[in-house]
């Protein structure tokens, strides 16, 4: 029987001290220094990792430009430029809001405005130092050639904690060009329960940081408006289905009871009064398996793959992949490919198990390639393409 494998940041955050990194002794080795995986035959596809860079130093999140290059984000607090041929520029943008890059806090996730093209904004989500304790803050800025100017902090959360750990915190736009932010529980697992505190929800903001008129809980004198959903104890992936339109999240169990699930306005998905994981320490069951107006989860792992970015696969390279949901992992490293019939995931595939290293974002490529970020003191950024003719 294979021996599970645990996100081992949050086991130190929970005061288990038996392990050394998370989800694996590899971290901080040298990713494609050899051999890179080719012509691997999954179950639906050949494909082929191609490395589009290395020195990436913890690297979480990714945008495409429509020129081709693409920005990263470090979460140290760079964000980076890597040009179309892979090569990443020596110097880190200027402009970037300062980021309190400590425990899994720091420079996160980054979003391009759907009106890029005109107005050249570029989102970030970053941990803010607010006093004594650490917070999720959302950003924005103008695009130029040396970084980002007119940089604005457009929201900050209420959730703050000494915590600093369980920020969140995806980014995505959805076609009314509203913006979603995914937020932790920061640690403090009973707030993911309470509507006046923005951690353990996933937030629902206009563009320039706003609330939306029909946010569910707009007008609730004891709710914050920007919430749209609340019961999250760690989303650390967000999508929208290319074809409904529907806001699908990902989020850290604790031991076991990682989750998939589809965002409804107003509603409740449980943390931590329903898990399917158990406690770090003793092992007993967090909560109960389920409750009357909470959210049933439509995919649970346990043990937990710790998943990090998500992405439903929409290209041309590989049309055996389409509709497919594909998720990185940290602990077990790797790519989980997720078979969907409407809402229900009726098969699961793992892919590149130990590898790559730990993937911390999955996106697919302007041509149809699928990007992936690995979080390492030397990550990097691979793509998956189709195999070679043998």
């Amino acid at each position: 029987m294979r021996l599970a494998r645990f996100c081992t940041t949050c086991l130190l955050s929970a005061g288990v001290s038996m392990f050394t990194s998370c989800g694996s002794v590899q971290i901080g080795s040298t990713l494609g220094a050899g051999e890179l995986p080719s012509n691997v035959a999954s179950e639906q596809a050949e494909f082929s990792v191609e490395r589009v860079t290395g020195g990436l130093e913890h690297p979480w999140g990714m945008a495409f430009l429509p020129d081709g290059r693409i920005l990263v984000t470090e979460r140290p607090g760079r964000l980076r430029l890597i040009e179309a041929d892979g090569t990443l520029d020596p110097s880190p943008l200027e402009g970037v809001p300062t980021a309190f890059a400590r425990g899994q806090g720091g420079l996160l996730d980054v979003a391009l405005h759907p009106d890029f093209a005109s107005n050249r904004l570029v989102y970030l989500s970053f941990s803010l130092l607010d006093g004594r304790r650490a917070v999720t803050a959302v950003a924005r800025g103008v695009l130029d050639e040396d970084g980002l100017t007119g940089t604005e902090v457009i929201f900050v959360s209420n959730g703050q904690t000494s915590h600093t750990r369980h920020f969140g915190s995806r980014l995505a736009f959805d076609a009314d060009g509203r913006l979603w932010v995914t937020h932790g529980d920061r640690g403090e697992r009973d707030l993911a329960q309470d509507p006046g505190s923005h951690a353990g929800s996933v937030l629902r903001l206009t563009a320039d940081g706003g609330v939306p008129e029909d946010n569910p809980f707009v007008g609730q004198a004891d709710a914050m408006p920007e919430i749209y959903s609340i019961g999250h104890r760690n989303p650390q992936g967000v999508a929208i289905h290319p074809s409904t339109g529907a806001i699908w999240i990902h989020e850290h169990g604790p031991r076991g009871g990682d989750e998939v699930n589809i965002l409804e306005a107003g509603a409740n998905y449980g943390w931590p009064v329903v898990s399917q994981g158990r406690e770090y320490a003793s092992g007993r069951a967090v909560g109960t398996s389920e409750a009357p107006g909470m959210r049933p989860a439509i995919h649970v792992w346990d043990p937990s793959i710790a998943p990090s970015g998500m992405a439903f696969y929409d290209g041309e390279a590989f049309p055996e992949w389409q509709g497919d949901l594909f998720l990185g992992a940290l602990a077990y490293q790797l790519l989980a490919r997720l078979e969907l019939d409407g809402n229900t995931v009726v098969h699961e595939e793992r892919l590149l198990e130990d590898e790559l290293g730990r993937i911390r974002d999955v996106k697919v490529g302007p041509e149809g390639y699928l990007y992936l970020l690995t979080d390492q003191d030397d990550g990097g950024l691979f793509r998956l393409v189709p195999a070679s003719p043998s």
